[in-house]
């Protein structure tokens, strides 16, 4: 199952950052898209809108206001799950994937993980 790590951050404090090592140590395959070309944990951090294929989860970690100008991509990659943790909620994305038939959370990706839920 791959997961797409989308608003991937570098620093150590942030939760796209530990969600990034959880999968990791959780043997999940990883994409991450951020705001520079880095990489984190082995994970190269892509930039822009690469076109991905195989996406099974979108796991949101950027801000609603910052999310508008992504949210056709995000939708063309046609995951089958999006994730919104806490501060990434966005309903016009929400409502537009879940008419596209694709499965919204509004959780934390990092709980899910550590319970078994993911």
């Amino acid at each position: 199952m791959k997961t797409l790590v989308f608003g991937a951050s570098t620093n150590p404090l942030r939760y796209s950052y530990l969600a990034i090592e959880r999968l990791k140590f959780y043997s999940h395959k990883i994409t991450a898209i951020g705001g520079r070309e880095v990489e984190v944990h082995g994970i190269q951090i892509l930039i822009g809108h690469p076109e991905i294929e195989g996406i099974h989860t979108i796991t949101m970690y950027m801000g609603k206001a910052r999310q508008v100008e992504h949210e056709d991509y995000l939708l063309r990659l046609q995951p089958k799950r999006i994730i919104f943790n806490p501060g990434a909620e966005n309903k016009s994305l929400y409502n537009r994937a879940k008419a596209q038939g694709i499965d919204v959370l509004e959780a934390c990706t990092l709980v899910m993980l550590n319970t078994g839920q993911y």
